[in-house]
């Protein structure tokens, strides 16, 4: 645990273990798979999930109760992500969102809810799930989303398109936000439970990505699909207030996984510039090299103090908006500056395929775009002034 400054806030003896376990699942299984998963496109590396899903990473994040890992405090999620995420940036993001589907579970479901949806995803045969929010005409304002839900008798029925949605068509279990009153912008969203397979729903072809392609991505179609009335996340209304808090958390922890890609950099150009010569002598002696570097090991430390404090603030149930969008948008920009600079250490071979920084390059692109752009992320913060 020497790379991590946890003299800051120090860890219980079951938080080294399950930190321990993520850096040794990164090195041992993602590092080796990243290559042969960014080459094949985008295709979903069940290999990977199952393993991951056998030792309890991709349920860690999920209450006892349910069968889950019970580190349900957002601190030791960011640990493991940012762990998880050194090994590659896709791949971490992936086996941990089970945890951005629970998020609204837990916030809004009942009991009974809890219990039906959440303990599935525990064991060795967890299904992936998925948070279906983007459309085509609303990305990061998400309050601008049309897809609705208009009242049956006993239930609702689904009408709509949603687009960019990760592991959509490859999860079994959905949520939903759609408008149940189109009237009344944010305070007519509501949240549903859907299982694939439901009547009414159809998915797009993958959608090719620059990078992350560990994800797949598809647009979700409801054409009336029906959702019972016991498959609503809370009363009629309140999906975006479940949906903001889902946001804080989500932005954190992504906040944890563009700081565990920008360690990769830092780290593999500062060992390649330890054996590296060029002009007689070690390519980190040169200063030019060796600023780059301190300037990379700073922005990491400071990406990851900004998430820890995020984390720490909604552990203790203080409100952390703007500081989720603060840590979400300097480990973002930390990831793709540090991309950056590890190609430009290498120089050529930076830009070849041989080398993993050109694809952490392309990985660390979408950090600055997904659950808010920077640009989302900067107003955020501006309210809170």
């Amino acid at each position: 645990m020497s790379d991590l400054p946890t003299e800051l806030v120090p860890l219980r003896p079951e938080q080294h273990d399950v930190v321990d376990l993520a850096r040794a699942f990164a090195r041992e299984e993602i590092r080796p798979r990243a290559r042969a998963v960014d080459e094949a496109g985008v295709e979903t590396p069940w290999d990977l999930w199952r393993k991951a899903a056998a030792v309890g990473i991709t349920g860690f994040m999920l209450p006892q109760e349910y069968g889950g890992g019970g580190f349900t405090d957002v601190f030791t999620q960011c640990l493991v992500q940012e762990e998880l995420c050194v090994g590659d940036l896709g791949i971490g993001n992936l086996l941990c969102s089970n945890g951005f589907f629970a998020d609204p579970v837990l916030a809004l479901g009942t009991k009974e809810q809890r219990q039906e949806w959440l303990t599935p995803l525990t064991g060795p045969d967890t299904p992936m799930t998925a948070l279906a929010t983007t459309e085509p005409g609303a990305g990061s304002d998400a309050a601008s989303i049309v897809t609705a839900a208009h009242r049956t008798a006993d239930g609702y029925r689904l009408s709509g398109q949603k687009a960019w949605i990760s592991n959509a068509g490859e999860a079994e279990q959905y949520v939903v936000f759609a408008k149940t009153d189109p009237t009344r912008r944010s305070r007519g969203m509501s949240a549903f439970l859907l299982r694939k397979g439901t009547e009414g729903v159809s998915f797009g072809e993958p959608m090719r990505k620059m990078g992350q392609r560990a994800i797949v991505c598809r647009e979700i179609f409801f054409a009336d699909a029906f959702v019972p009335e016991g498959h609503r996340l809370g009363a009629e209304g309140e999906g975006f207030t479940g949906l903001m808090r889902t946001f804080d958390i989500s932005r954190t922890v992504l906040g944890a996984a563009a700081t565990g890609v920008a360690r990769a950099a830092y780290e593999y150009a500062r060992d390649y510039a330890r054996e590296r010569r060029q002009f007689g002598k070690p390519v980190i002696e040169h200063q030019a090299v060796a600023f780059r570097l301190a300037d990379m090991r700073t922005r990491v430390e400071q990406a990851r103090l900004m998430t820890w404090r995020a984390a720490r603030r909604l552990d203790a149930g203080l409100e952390a908006t703007a500081e989720a969008a603060m840590a979400k948008l300097t480990a973002s920009e930390t990831a793709a500056y540090c991309t950056w600079a590890a190609v430009q250490t290498l120089g050529g071979w930076g830009y070849s395929r041989e080398f993993p920084v050109e694809q952490w390059m392309r990985d660390a692109k979408l950090e600055e775009i997904e659950e808010g752009t920077s640009d989302i992320m900067r107003l955020v913060i501006s309210r809170s002034l």
